[in-house]
């Protein structure tokens, strides 16, 4: 299947082409043509399969085309005032849980949008008001928002939803893990009941299905994955570590490891600032993106990711959903979470759309409950990671009390990480020997060797 049989419009299949789309993932082969037909959708699929543009291209098209953009003077040619034409309302409301997950989807209408005249804008806390409140009172077609700066834009009368006709939420679990719902309760109450609504997740908990059973009418539900799956392209590797050896650890990782950009999680703000902190003393350029960071700072920090200027991110929590950053060859969890689908969210940031990645997840003796419960949601095990120069994989299990050198991926039941040349345990698997040389030019070949303890 391609995008021309998906019955879109010549602009947007222009618009793909440009962006160097070439066939829909299966998310939007589904998902596009429900849209388009006006059904209301309930979609289930993991993070990096391509939802947002399996809901903002056929929006676009249900929209169709703005008018052209009037003149706008205040005088008729006999020079009586005449009233100036009414600003567009907002057509169209996507609610997304965080700021970088809005500027994500905004930028997407945009992508998709190019060659129509629809008018988007994002709007999210953590800056000033003023712009947006302008943006807002001149009116735009398409509208992405977080919970929060919608509701402060309503009360301050820059914004009205009496016009929508297609209401979206992305990540629904995450807005209500977030303690969103009250505030989405109160946005619905100003929403016209006829319209077209969506409701996109990667998980589906109780509370999603009954959010759903109470807006959408008659959905048709899409999974197009396992309820929280982890990606099928991703190794999975634990590196067993005690707290004191960690900053130690990433550093050597870092160094010889064929990495080429690597999203690195803690669990606080203050753990992910003194992360970069020593990286920066070790001559790695790293930033980090968290709660505290200003919305400016946290763009600039994401922004010069992408373009490859820094190659670690250090982020809590607020990145593992939604963020769509092109690849990510490693994520590693510096800290392990306790959360086992946050594991999933976390890792969805590599692997992302077919292509392969790495997750490497630093376990210390305070970490077995949660690496069992992340373990039996995979369904799988997270391999024992293999020895390089600052690491030594059986002393590291002995100095937890295990030092019987046996692997707990020994048994029958094993992932990926294993796997045969040109896998992406071939590519970033450290290397051999102690020359303290990096290989992040020229990778080696071949099945990673593991440690004596596996």
């Amino acid at each position: 299947m391609n995008f021309e049989d998906l019955r879109l419009d010549k602009s947007l299949l222009e618009a793909v082409r440009t962006a160097g789309y070439e066939t829909p993932t299966p998310i939007q082969a589904e998902v596009i043509p429900l849209v388009i037909d006006g059904k209301d959708v309930l979609g289930c699929a993991q993070t990096g399969t391509g939802k947002t543009a399996a809901f903002a291209l056929p929006i676009l098209q249900r929209l169709g085309d703005a008018p052209p953009p009037q003149h706008r003077t205040n005088y008729k040619n006999d020079g009586k005032p005449r009233p100036r034409p009414p600003a567009r309302k907002v057509r169209c409301l996507v609610l997304a849980p965080t700021r970088e997950l809005a500027v994500q989807i905004a930028d997407s209408f945009g992508t998709y949008g190019k060659f129509g005249r629809l008018k988007h804008t994002a709007v999210f806390g953590g800056v000033n008001k003023g712009p947006q409140f302008r943006t807002l009172r001149a009116g735009v077609d398409i509208l992405v928002a977080t919970p929060g700066r919608l509701l402060d834009h309503m009360s301050d009368g820059a914004v009205s939803l009496d016009s929508i006709e297609i209401l979206v939420l992305d990540e629904a679990d995450r807005m209500l893990d977030m303690g969103f719902m009250p505030d989405i309760r109160r946005i619905l109450s100003k929403i016209p009941k006829k319209r077209q609504t969506l409701l996109l997740s990667a998980t589906m908990p109780p509370p999603i299905r009954k959010l759903a059973r109470d807006i959408l009418d008659n959905p048709v539900s899409v999974e197009v994955a396992r309820v929280s799956a982890p990606a099928v392209a991703v190794d999975h590797w634990s590196y067993r570590v005690e707290k004191d050896g960690k900053p130690a650890l990433l550093s050597a990782l870092l160094d010889h490891t064929a990495i080429s950009r690597a999203l690195v999680f803690t669990r606080t703000k203050y753990g992910a600032d003194k992360v970069v902190r020593h990286l920066s003393r070790a001559g790695v350029k790293a930033d980090a993106i968290h709660g505290n960071k200003s919305q400016n700072a946290r763009t600039r920090a994401l922004a010069a990711f992408k373009a490859g200027k820094t190659a670690v991110l250090v982020a809590t929590d607020i990145a593992a959903r939604g963020l769509d950053i092109d690849d990510i060859s490693h994520v590693i969890n510096y800290v392990l979470t306790n959360e086992p689908e946050t594991y999933i969210h976390r890792i969805g940031r590599t692997g992302r759309a077919g292509a392969s990645g790495t997750a490497l997840s630093f376990v210390s003796s305070e970490d077995h409950g949660s690496l069992r419960d992340i373990e039996r949601l995979l369904r799988t095990v997270l391999q024992p990671a293999i020895d390089f120069p600052g690491y030594n994989a059986a002393e590291a299990l002995a100095s937890q009390g295990n030092g019987t050198g046996k692997s707990r991926g020994s048994s029958g039941n094993r992932n990926r990480g294993g796997g045969g040349g040109g896998g992406a345990s071939d590519r970033f698997a450290p290397k051999r020997g102690g020359s303290g040389r990096s290989t992040k030019s020229r990778p080696r070949s071949g099945r990673p060797r593991r440690s004596a303890a596996s």
